[in-house]
Protein backbone atom coordinates (compact mmCIF):
# COMPACT_ATOMS: atom_id res chain seq x y z
CA UNK A 1 0.00 0.00 0.00
CA UNK A 2 1.03 3.59 -0.48
CA UNK A 3 2.24 5.68 2.38
CA UNK A 4 -0.93 7.79 2.55
CA UNK A 5 -0.09 11.29 3.76
CA UNK A 6 3.24 12.77 4.79
CA UNK A 7 4.66 16.20 5.48
CA UNK A 8 6.18 17.97 2.51
CA UNK A 9 7.95 21.28 2.23
CA UNK A 10 5.22 23.71 3.23
CA UNK A 11 2.40 21.28 2.49
CA UNK A 12 1.08 17.76 2.91
CA UNK A 13 1.83 15.18 0.26
CA UNK A 14 -0.64 12.47 -0.64
CA UNK A 15 0.91 9.29 -1.96
CA UNK A 16 -1.51 6.49 -2.78
CA UNK A 17 -1.28 3.49 -5.03
CA UNK A 18 -3.68 3.13 -7.93
CA UNK A 19 -5.79 0.52 -6.09
CA UNK A 20 -6.00 2.69 -2.99
CA UNK A 21 -7.16 5.62 -5.12
CA UNK A 22 -9.77 3.39 -6.78
CA UNK A 23 -11.11 2.24 -3.41
CA UNK A 24 -11.27 5.81 -2.10
CA UNK A 25 -12.91 7.08 -5.30
CA UNK A 26 -15.54 4.33 -5.02
CA UNK A 27 -16.25 5.12 -1.35
CA UNK A 28 -16.41 8.87 -1.96
CA UNK A 29 -18.74 8.37 -4.93
CA UNK A 30 -21.03 6.22 -2.77
CA UNK A 31 -20.98 8.90 -0.08
CA UNK A 32 -21.90 11.58 -2.64
CA UNK A 33 -24.83 9.45 -3.85
CA UNK A 34 -26.02 9.04 -0.29
CA UNK A 35 -25.80 12.81 0.31
CA UNK A 36 -27.91 13.34 -2.82
CA UNK A 37 -30.72 11.46 -1.07
CA UNK A 38 -31.26 14.36 1.31
CA UNK A 39 -34.20 16.53 0.25
CA UNK A 40 -32.96 19.67 -1.50
CA UNK A 41 -35.96 21.90 -0.68
CA UNK A 42 -36.61 25.39 -1.97
CA UNK A 43 -33.63 26.59 -4.09
CA UNK A 44 -34.13 30.18 -2.89
CA UNK A 45 -33.89 29.14 0.74
CA UNK A 46 -30.98 26.80 0.02
CA UNK A 47 -29.14 29.71 -1.56
CA UNK A 48 -29.44 31.48 1.79
CA UNK A 49 -28.23 28.36 3.61
CA UNK A 50 -31.70 27.50 4.91
CA UNK A 51 -33.23 24.07 4.50
CA UNK A 52 -36.89 23.17 4.61
CA UNK A 53 -35.91 19.98 6.39
CA UNK A 54 -36.49 19.94 10.13
CA UNK A 55 -36.56 16.16 10.60
CA UNK A 56 -33.55 13.93 11.09
CA UNK A 57 -32.88 11.74 8.05
CA UNK A 58 -34.31 8.22 8.17
CA UNK A 59 -31.08 6.61 6.98
CA UNK A 60 -28.83 5.96 10.01
CA UNK A 61 -25.71 7.06 8.08
CA UNK A 62 -27.27 10.36 7.07
CA UNK A 63 -28.54 10.83 10.62
CA UNK A 64 -24.94 10.33 11.84
CA UNK A 65 -23.51 12.73 9.25
CA UNK A 66 -26.24 15.32 9.99
CA UNK A 67 -26.96 14.79 13.70
CA UNK A 68 -29.61 16.51 15.78
CA UNK A 69 -28.36 19.66 17.44
CA UNK A 70 -30.50 19.20 20.54
CA UNK A 71 -31.40 15.62 21.40
CA UNK A 72 -33.77 16.56 24.22
CA UNK A 73 -35.62 19.33 22.36
CA UNK A 74 -37.21 18.31 19.07
CA UNK A 75 -38.36 21.80 18.14
CA UNK A 76 -34.96 23.40 18.77
CA UNK A 77 -33.29 20.53 16.95
CA UNK A 78 -35.56 21.07 13.94
CA UNK A 79 -34.72 24.76 13.82
CA UNK A 80 -31.03 23.98 14.18
CA UNK A 81 -31.28 21.54 11.26
CA UNK A 82 -33.13 24.11 9.16
CA UNK A 83 -30.28 26.57 9.49
CA UNK A 84 -27.32 24.19 9.31
CA UNK A 85 -28.14 21.23 7.07
CA UNK A 86 -27.84 23.06 3.74
CA UNK A 87 -24.42 24.51 4.53
CA UNK A 88 -23.20 21.20 5.99
CA UNK A 89 -24.32 19.40 2.83
CA UNK A 90 -22.64 22.05 0.66
CA UNK A 91 -19.41 21.67 2.60
CA UNK A 92 -19.47 17.88 2.35
CA UNK A 93 -20.16 18.14 -1.37
CA UNK A 94 -17.30 20.62 -1.88
CA UNK A 95 -14.87 18.53 0.19
CA UNK A 96 -15.74 15.26 -1.58
CA UNK A 97 -15.45 16.92 -4.98
CA UNK A 98 -11.96 18.18 -4.07
CA UNK A 99 -10.98 14.72 -2.82
CA UNK A 100 -12.12 13.09 -6.08
CA UNK A 101 -10.28 15.71 -8.12
CA UNK A 102 -7.01 15.22 -6.23
CA UNK A 103 -7.36 11.44 -6.48
CA UNK A 104 -7.33 11.90 -10.25
CA UNK A 105 -3.90 13.52 -10.15
CA UNK A 106 -0.96 11.24 -10.72
CA UNK A 107 2.07 10.67 -8.53
CA UNK A 108 2.80 12.38 -5.26
CA UNK A 109 0.06 15.02 -4.90
CA UNK A 110 0.79 18.20 -2.88
CA UNK A 111 -2.09 19.45 -0.74
CA UNK A 112 -2.18 22.87 0.87
CA UNK A 113 -3.55 23.13 4.41
CA UNK A 114 -7.10 23.84 3.25
CA UNK A 115 -7.09 20.84 0.89
CA UNK A 116 -5.59 18.58 3.57
CA UNK A 117 -8.30 19.65 6.02
CA UNK A 118 -10.97 18.92 3.38
CA UNK A 119 -9.44 15.45 3.02
CA UNK A 120 -9.58 15.05 6.78
CA UNK A 121 -13.30 15.84 6.79
CA UNK A 122 -13.93 13.40 3.92
CA UNK A 123 -12.03 10.60 5.66
CA UNK A 124 -14.00 11.32 8.82
CA UNK A 125 -17.31 11.16 6.92
CA UNK A 126 -16.28 7.88 5.26
CA UNK A 127 -15.37 6.38 8.65
CA UNK A 128 -18.63 7.59 10.20
CA UNK A 129 -20.62 6.12 7.32
CA UNK A 130 -18.85 2.77 7.37
CA UNK A 131 -18.83 2.59 11.17
CA UNK A 132 -22.56 3.29 11.24
CA UNK A 133 -23.29 0.60 8.65
CA UNK A 134 -21.20 -1.85 10.69
CA UNK A 135 -22.92 -0.67 13.89
CA UNK A 136 -19.50 -0.19 15.50
CA UNK A 137 -19.11 0.83 19.10
CA UNK A 138 -16.08 1.36 21.29
CA UNK A 139 -16.57 -2.14 22.74
CA UNK A 140 -16.22 -3.91 19.38
CA UNK A 141 -12.47 -4.59 19.45
CA UNK A 142 -13.08 -8.22 20.47
CA UNK A 143 -15.95 -8.61 18.01
CA UNK A 144 -13.58 -8.23 15.06
CA UNK A 145 -10.31 -9.57 16.39
CA UNK A 146 -10.89 -13.14 15.16
CA UNK A 147 -13.14 -12.33 12.21
CA UNK A 148 -12.71 -14.83 9.39
CA UNK A 149 -11.72 -13.47 5.97
CA UNK A 150 -14.76 -15.23 4.49
CA UNK A 151 -17.09 -13.18 6.68
CA UNK A 152 -18.90 -10.51 4.63
CA UNK A 153 -17.99 -7.86 7.24
CA UNK A 154 -14.27 -8.62 6.99
CA UNK A 155 -13.59 -6.36 3.99
CA UNK A 156 -15.57 -3.51 5.52
CA UNK A 157 -13.66 -3.82 8.81
CA UNK A 158 -10.30 -3.85 7.03
CA UNK A 159 -11.40 -0.82 4.99
CA UNK A 160 -12.55 0.98 8.14
CA UNK A 161 -9.21 0.26 9.79
CA UNK A 162 -7.33 1.52 6.70
CA UNK A 163 -9.39 4.73 6.65
CA UNK A 164 -8.56 5.18 10.34
CA UNK A 165 -4.85 4.84 9.57
CA UNK A 166 -5.08 7.33 6.70
CA UNK A 167 -6.93 9.80 8.91
CA UNK A 168 -4.44 9.36 11.75
CA UNK A 169 -1.52 9.93 9.36
CA UNK A 170 -3.12 13.08 8.01
CA UNK A 171 -3.80 14.43 11.52
CA UNK A 172 -0.13 13.92 12.38
CA UNK A 173 0.90 15.74 9.19
CA UNK A 174 -1.29 18.70 10.05
CA UNK A 175 -0.77 18.96 13.80
CA UNK A 176 1.85 16.43 14.84
CA UNK A 177 5.48 16.97 15.46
Amino acid sequence: MGSGFRKGSGNVRMSLERMEKAVLANLITQLRRLLDELPKGDPGLAELGISESTEAPGDPVLARLFPDGYREDGEASGEFRRYTEASLREGKDRDSELALRTLGESGDVPLDTEQAQAWLRVLNDLRLALGTRLELSEDDQDRFRDLDEADPEYTMIVTYDWLTQLQDGLVHCLWGE
